[in-house]
């Protein structure tokens, strides 16, 4: 959800600095500064918190995706684009380069169990493929 709040809706943002003030006391400068400083006014977004994949995870998927690439002879970004259409499906795009395949889900925004599925992935086709 995203919330415009123009420079002349005063009360608002006056009491939108109170709230988030006492909420986090320790940066109640930076939201004033934030707040007066705004030309045109402000945009507060709200969403929801979730748990993404961890530092642990993606070192772990991208040196073994590397090393998996490099026994197939493919570059890391194309095992990385194989794992993602082997793991979630992929569809088939007509461009003016021709009939390409696209993942229909990307890994930017993942979960942690998005991407222990993305993992498990990976490990199951070097497996298949001989690779250890």
């Amino acid at each position: 959800m995203r919330l415009d709040i123009e420079k002349s809706d005063v009360i608002t943002i006056a009491r939108l600095i109170d709230i988030l003030s006492g909420a986090f006391p320790r940066r109640s400068d930076e939201i004033r500064e934030i707040c007066v400083k705004s030309d045109l006014g402000i945009v507060v977004e709200l969403c929801s918190a979730k748990k993404e994949r961890t530092r642990r995870q993606e070192r772990y998927y991208r040196k073994w995706c590397g090393e998996f690439a490099k026994h197939c002879g493919m570059t890391p970004d194309e095992m990385h684009e194989e794992m993602l259409c082997s793991a979630f499906g992929s569809e088939e795009i007509e461009t003016k380069f021709g009939i390409r395949r696209r993942p229909l889900k990307r890994s930017g925004d993942s979960s942690v169990g998005m991407y222990a599925e993305l993992i498990d992935t990976l490990i199951m086709v070097a497996g298949e493929m001989g690779f250890v």
